[in-house]
């Protein structure tokens, strides 16, 4: 979900790949490059939680009965 909404916020998809940890086997590579790509991974993770913040402000505002836990 998350990969998937940052491709349409229009953030590149190699930082979206390296923020998730979609890197290529070679774990020599891996531990070299664990800074690539880090401001653009910290602009795209201040929008992630701005996002997640916002849908938890709009859940809070919407009440729902109560749900019955009997079964009828």
């Amino acid at each position: 979900m998350a990969s998937t909404l940052l491709n349409e916020q229009g953030f590149p998809s190699d930082v979206i790949e390296r923020q998730l940890a979609h890197v290529p086997g070679n774990q020599v590579r891996a531990a070299y490059n664990r800074a690539e790509y880090l401001p653009e991974r910290r602009k795209m993770m201040d929008a992630w939680a701005n996002y997640l913040n916002t849908l938890r402000s709009q859940a809070a505002a919407v009440s729902f009965p109560a749900l019955s836990t009997k079964c009828e």
